[in-house]
């Protein structure tokens, strides 16, 4: 199977500057550094998609996730590329996160 391309949906981009904010406050260098280290290991995906795990609190076979150092990147594999659904620090529980970013959507 060719390399799926990877995608970063408008939400994961959301989380990937919410990190960085709060990394900047403490070091600006910091926080740039691991957002690439986040970035690049959610590219890799693209090479070998079911290398991840199955989202154990979503059970489908597509929504899969890899992780770095404490960070869940949580994807879907689909005919032609992968989609970074989220990226959120693993020790919050997901199915909260989706929750409150679902009602955030609403709102808008």
């Amino acid at each position: 199977m060719p390399a799926l391309r990877v995608e970063l949906s408008p939400q994961a981009l959301l989380d990937l500057e919410e990190i960085a904010s709060f990394i900047a406050r403490d070091d600006l260098d910091a926080a740039l550094s691991w957002v690439d280290r986040l970035v690049e290991r959610a590219q890799r995906v693209g090479a070998v998609p079911r290398s991840g795990r199955i989202v154990p609190e979503v059970g489908e076979p597509e929504i899969r996730e890899v992780l770095l150092r404490t960070y869940r990147i949580i994807y879907r594999i689909e005919s032609r590329r992968i989609l970074v659904l989220t990226v959120i620090e693993g020790r919050r529980q997901l199915e909260r996160t989706l929750r409150k970013k679902s009602r955030a959507a609403r709102k808008r």
